[in-house]
């Protein structure tokens, strides 16, 4: 990839030396801290019928030959969730609820509420291949763009497995923007961006092979060419992948927004350790420095700028859109899948949300709880977490 973004000011060579040697080797020490590394979250929802294929297993149960099995099998075993956590951390999370719940808050989470609710070690559980794929995940990404994205007129959606073959992804469609404002233009890159991001991740960090019981982990070049190569996805591969640029811009934006809001001495990052809190601090407040020193932001202030009443009635639209997208992904049929996906869903509705209150920030008390803006520890989490990624 190169050159200009579309409806950005930014190039992608640009981003690339920024994020190189600037902000990744800091946002990866900084989700290796306590405070960072673990997320709690709700991994046994109902899965619905229709998302289901066919069953209550990922694959079908009918699986009639040895390579099914085997793969349904590696499945289970590779996304299941590691839930280690030490007698320390557990009684550490008691202390954390304790100081959470002390503080203002003015939104509910159902993950952090839920009884049902469980710390997960991020670092225990990377993000990789987990042989998670077929009917079941085709149906959660075509049922967050069928039910939510604005789409363009013509672009291909997830390749249908349960569709019959037909030499491909069918015939060649034209790309059209045409009938879609910078809003909901966003919105879907925003959706594609997401998407590009976890195969990219699944591509980067997969299983290369098994032998005694150890496994052999990195970059499988093959499964990357066939979901980003433009010969193999006519043409809509480097489109996903700038996308992903596109995502990073957006939350890269929302860090550099909501630096005031932790810049106040009344906000910390509490795990009960005073000096690990402080050292958590100074790192996110340099990695804020880092971000407003980027001269190719995403300017947020093109979007929503129209009536009054039109530009509310399309906030609220993102807003119930975006809620739908979090709840369908707990249709994920594997766990660690589900983990990642329901952690960057929230991370970029937190940025959706910092960038829709601006004006909230700049005017929040600086010895006092926030009133008009705030955020869970949940939110902050998946935040850098979600840019991480």
């Amino acid at each position: 990839l190169t050159g200009v973004l579309d409806d950005c000011l930014c190039d992608i060579e640009s981003i690339d030396d920024f994020n190189t040697f600037k902000i990744f080797p800091k946002i990866q020490k900084l989700q290796e801290r306590d405070y960072f590394r673990y997320y709690k979250v709700h991994l046994e929802c109902k899965i619905p019928v229709g998302i289901k294929a066919g069953s209550s297993n990922k694959y079908s149960k009918a699986a009639n030959n040895s390579k099914e099995l085997e793969d349904c099998e590696q499945a289970n075993k590779l996304g299941a969730v590691n839930s280690t956590l030490s007698n320390q951390s557990k009684e550490a999370f008691i202390d954390w609820a304790r100081y959470d719940d002390s503080q203002d808050h003015f939104c509910e989470l159902d993950d952090e509420r839920s009884p049902d609710a469980q710390y997960v070690d991020l670092l225990l559980n990377p993000e990789r291949y987990t042989g998670y794929k077929g009917p079941s995940a085709w149906r959660v990404w075509n049922s967050i763009y069928e039910e939510n994205c604005f789409k363009p007129r013509s672009v291909y959606r997830p390749l249908n497995p349960l569709a019959p073959s037909r030499g491909g992804l069918g015939s060649v469609c034209l790309f059209s923007w045409t009938g879609l404002c910078l809003e909901k233009r966003v919105f879907y890159k925003l959706i594609s961006g997401l998407h590009a991001s976890i195969n990219l991740h699944l591509c980067a960090n997969y299983l290369l092979e098994e032998t005694w019981g150890k496994p052999r982990w990195g970059p499988n070049v093959k499964e990357f060419t066939r979901r980003f190569d433009p010969a193999e996805t006519k043409g809509e591969g480097p489109r996903r992948l700038k996308n992903l640029y596109f995502l990073y811009l957006i939350e890269l934006r929302a860090l550099s927004k909501v630096a005031p809001y932790f810049e106040r001495a009344v906000v910390d990052l509490y795990t009960g350790n005073g000096h690990e809190d402080a050292e958590s601090k100074a790192l996110l407040l340099d990695i804020f420095r880092d971000t407003k020193s980027f001269h190719m932001h995403f300017d947020e202030k093109s979007m929503f700028a129209g009536d009054k009443k039109g530009a509310k009635s399309l906030k609220e639209e993102f807003r119930l859109h975006f809620k739908n997208i979090s709840r369908i992904m707990d249709c994920v049929g594997c766990d660690k899948c589900r983990l990642w996906g329901k952690l960057q869903t929230q991370g970029l509705g937190t940025a959706l949300k910092i960038l829709f209150s601006e004006k909230e920030i700049q005017s929040l008390p600086e010895n006092s709880p926030s009133k008009g803006f705030q955020l869970t520890r949940q939110e902050i989490v998946a935040l850098v977490n979600a840019f991480g990624r």
